[in-house]
């Protein structure tokens, strides 16, 4: 399963998308997203199943 990864710095900042995961479970992608995108100082970090990700408009 594909998860995205968004982040912020500041919680007055907007989330950002920092990236993706590819895991079996929530708490491996997680995991998985913690290890890899921690280079930056965030305070904040989400994890969204790609398939739960719908467009508010379509092309």
């Amino acid at each position: 399963m594909i998860w995205e990864v968004f982040a912020r710095k500041a919680y007055e900042d907007p989330l950002h998308h920092v990236g993706t995961v590819t895991e079996s479970d929530e708490d491996l992608a997680l995991v998985s997203a913690r290890s890899i995108y921690d280079e930056q100082p965030w305070i904040h970090m989400i994890i969204v199943p790609r398939d739960s990700i719908r467009e508010a408009i379509k092309p």
